[in-house]
């Protein structure tokens, strides 16, 4: 079974999550967009019919997005690693397992959430997200805040 975390674990990681999705995020970015530039640059080749390219300075845009792209994936991995699922890495919305009264539900928090404040089953996803007071009631949550 994989890892499962309760409201309180999964409470406590968020700051180290929210700046690793972050980074991710923007690790992303910069290879969009210098994959941007490279494809304006190739059309600005192909529209002049040809052109002279400083070959290093396109090589070193190449590999600056390579890095970038590499980044990204090596963050996600070590989101995976600590056990979270990122469901949708541009929303910024993880997933949390947890056990709760024998079952597998999943603690729900989204990019600029201030707390986790919604859980799901596992068939559910984002749509069926609903308050974790309904799960724990009130009186864990209060601790955890």
């Amino acid at each position: 079974m994989s890892k499962t975390f309760t409201l309180g674990e999964a409470q406590t990681l968020l700051p180290v999550l929210e700046a690793l999705l972050r980074k991710a995020q923007a690790a992303a970015a910069r290879a969009s967009a210098l994959e941007g530039e490279m494809q304006q640059l190739n059309q600005r080749i192909f529209l002049a019919g040809g052109m002279r390219v400083d070959i290093s300075v396109a090589a070193r845009r190449r590999g600056e997005r390579e890095k970038a792209l590499m980044e990204a994936k090596d963050t996600l991995s070590e989101i995976d690693a600590i056990g979270v699922r990122v469901q949708d890495f541009e929303a910024g919305l993880l997933d949390f397992p947890c056990q709760v009264d024998g079952r597998l539900v999943l603690l729900c928090w989204q990019l600029g959430e201030p707390a986790i404040g919604h859980w799901h089953g596992q068939e559910d996803g984002f749509e069926g997200r609903k308050p974790v007071d309904m799960l724990f009631g009130r009186g864990e949550r209060e601790r955890l805040n």
